[in-house]
């Protein structure tokens, strides 16, 4: 690494991903703490020689620099240390450790990757459940023990959905579920030569059913209990896991939602029948086209397709051995899904697809044999390029290390909507159209989505993430962010307490005097009234080319009538807005 490149890190990176040791005369024990934190998180930066002082804001006083003693002997030792039994595993390669000069001071820097799923925990003195640690926004903790159990599940490449259910037999199996789930199977495999096998034979061959061989008796496996359950049985094995859909759109005033779908008794709720449910409640607002290959009526657009991909996602990759909830929400902005377990690739791969490692290879393969959900790692970016496609917002897929939860975010709206910019360009005045597209989008975002931080930027911003980091330093410094800076890691805000600075304001000339606008639109609002004696939203909307729907030109209106230059008359389709000074 070269001194520019960690000074940008330090002054523009996620300090969740940093972490600085004095360490001028030996490597410090509190190292390997980190090391396993960044391998069982998402990998990190330490460097030796710096001092963080966390309390000062300011750069040049929030770091200091010393040279470490002997650096080729704190090299060695750092290499000695992890090739022995101090740490369960080397994940470091050669490229990985380095010196480099910064501020005329001598440091030592390891940049720890990543540990790959089937390398954690990564721990230390021999003691995964004493010695595994995990990085958050105040840094290294202790992973809890259900935390380390659920590495080591994940860490078996043969999934976590075939454990065998001693006592659990077809008697607990939802019969109907099976059935209509055999009809699509021998819908979309019309030769296959399962279809004529006994239901409890089918389950053996896909997974579902399986022999234990030290008793000779067969059980349920984990999956087939999961996809075909009765309701109560399945509530009875896995009691920690729930399953829940909100439409949250065309609230009635007072309501928090306008369907749900949860356990009620009125359906058995296992994945088959959750996914059956759910999937006609999502799409009936999507518009299909009329289609024909042949005679048959094609109604699955790529936006139908991104959809269930995302559903049997949620289902697939879920930790059903932890507590939690395969959440799916349908909202005005877009679908939110949410479902317990950590990701098993890093969020980058997964993006750029080719990459699959299913927790629950059974659970997938039940759904990919009726045509739902893929297994050759395209399934993301699928949802990717069907959003690409309408022009929404770039999908947002990010796992909470604290909640144990992944969350997808599918956005329906697009990247930069009218109705935000004309948002926005009200807020800042003239100033937001001095700002960087990139800017723009940034505060967009954060408009759209209520926050914004470094590393969802990255997945809508082709930058790096100390290139993003600058951006937001700047935003924060033209007083348009706002940050809610917790410790190593910040979340940013729109400002909208933002006040319009003079040389932002705008003149009319008026025979009395001269009077200001913040921004050119009211200049226009105003001068149009004047002349003409009234002004309506929709004339506002005509005539300001920064306005295009009539609540952004509602905003304008109100803040003239609240200067007193304009009043409000009649209502409804009559409402006008009378010119009075």
């Amino acid at each position: 690494m070269t001194e520019q490149e960690i000074l940008e890190l330090l002054k523009y990176g996620e300090h969740i991903h940093l972490e600085c040791k004095k360490a001028e005369s030996k490597i410090p024990n509190s190292v390997w703490e980190t090391y396993s934190s960044f391998a069982n998180t998402d990998g990190g930066l330490i460097l030796f020689g710096v001092e963080e002082h966390i309390k000062e804001v300011e750069f040049d006083k929030r770091f200091s620099f010393m040279s470490v003693k002997n650096p080729d002997q704190r090299i060695k030792d750092i290499w000695n240390t992890i090739n022995n039994d101090k740490v369960s595993s080397n994940i470091l390669v050669d490229a990985n450790v380095g010196t480099c000069v910064v501020k005329n001071e001598l440091i030592i820097w390891i940049n720890v990757p990543r540990a790959k799923y089937n390398q954690k925990p990564i721990y230390l003195n021999g003691n995964p459940m004493k010695g595994s640690f995990k990085r958050n926004h105040e840094g290294d903790y202790h992973c809890t023990e259900e935390e380390v159990k659920a590495m080591l599940r994940d860490a078996n490449d043969t999934g976590s959905d075939g454990g065998i259910l001693d006592g659990y037999t077809m008697e607990d199996i939802d019969i109907n579920a099976l059935r209509s789930y055999r009809i699509e199977f021998e819908h979309n495999n019309p030769d296959h030569v399962w279809n004529s096998l006994q239901d409890i034979d089918f389950l053996q061959k896909m997974g579902g059913y399986t022999k234990d061989r030290s008793t000779g008796k067969s059980w349920l496996t984990s999956a087939g209990l999961l996809m075909f359950g009765k309701g109560d049985v399945l509530r009875e094995r896995f009691a920690n896991i729930r399953m829940d859909y909100l439409d949250k759109t065309n609230l009635l005033s007072g309501s928090r939602w306008s369907d749900r779908l949860t356990y009620d008794g009125m359906w058995e709720n296992n994945l088959y029948n959750f996914m059956r449910q759910v999937m006609p409640k999502l799409v009936s607002d999507i518009k299909r086209p009329f289609k024909l290959s042949g005679m048959k009526r094609i109604d699955d657009t790529p936006v139908h397709k991104a959809i269930r991909e995302a559903v049997v996602n949620m289902m697939i990759h879920s930790d059903y051995m932890i507590t939690g909830v395969l959440k799916i929400e349908k909202t005005e902005k877009g679908f939110f899904f949410s479902n317990p377990g950590n990701l098993k690739l890093p969020v980058k791969d997964i993006y750029d697809g080719g990459h699959s490692v299913a927790r629950n290879p059974r659970i997938q393969t039940f759904f990919r044999m009726i045509g739902a959900g893929d297994n050759i790692g395209s399934g993301f970016p699928t949802i990717l390029e069907a959003w690409g496609e309408e022009k929404w917002r770039k999908p947002d897929l990010r796992e909470n290390e604290d909640l144990n939860v992944v969350e997808l975010k599918l956005w329906t709206i697009s990247l930069m909507p009218k109705e935000c910019t004309d948002y926005l360009q009200n807020l800042f005045g003239i100033a937001y159209n001095h700002l960087s597209r990139n800017e723009q989008i940034i505060l967009g975002t954060a408009y759209l989505e209520n926050s914004v931080t470094n590393n969802r930027l990255q997945s809508i911003i082709d930058l790096h993430s100390s290139e993003i980091g600058h951006i937001l330093a700047g935003l924060v410094e033209k007083n348009m962010l706002i940050t809610d800076n917790k410790g190593r890691w910040t979340c940013y805000q729109l400002n909208k307490g933002y006040v319009i600075q003079p040389e932002q304001v705008y003149f009319s000339d008026n025979s009395v005097e001269k009077i200001k606008f913040k921004t050119d639109t009211d200049r226009l609002i105003y001068e149009y009234a004047k002349e003409n004696g009234f002004i309506t939203t929709a004339q506002a909307v005509q005539i300001s080319p920064n306005i295009s729907t009539r609540q952004g030109a509602s905003m304008a209106i109100n803040r003239l009538i609240n200067n007193g230059f304009l009043q409000k008359s009649g209502k409804g389709k009559k409402t006008i807005y009378k010119f009075i000074r």
